[in-house]
């Protein structure tokens, strides 16, 4: 599958973006979310940066799943999520092709 990368801003909170795309002529709408995540926020002080992502991402509203780890800056780091529903069609047009 190509790509297209689209610049976010760095913004605190949560940033929902919705996509429609004509691949084509076939429309398809996605769904994604870019959040900050502070290692402030860890529960549990920790020097294993992945710990503290695997703990933040564990309880994490279920309709979403991962898709992009952004790079880390020492306060933060960037995280996408896909709808799962998104996911699955995305996959599904793989298989397509």
């Amino acid at each position: 599958m190509a790509h297209i990368a689209i610049p976010i801003p760095t913004i605190p909170g949560k940033q929902d973006v919705e996509i429609e795309v004509t691949v084509n002529g076939q429309k398809q709408a996605l769904h994604y979310r870019v959040e900050l995540f502070y290692w402030a926020d860890c529960d549990v002080p920790s020097f294993d940066r992945v710990e503290c992502i695997r703990k933040m991402l564990s309880d994490y509203d279920q309709d979403w799943t991962l898709y992009y780890i952004g790079s880390p800056t020492e306060q933060f780091v960037p995280i996408t999520f896909v709808k799962k529903e998104d996911l699955v069609k995305q996959r599904q047009l793989l298989m397509v092709s």
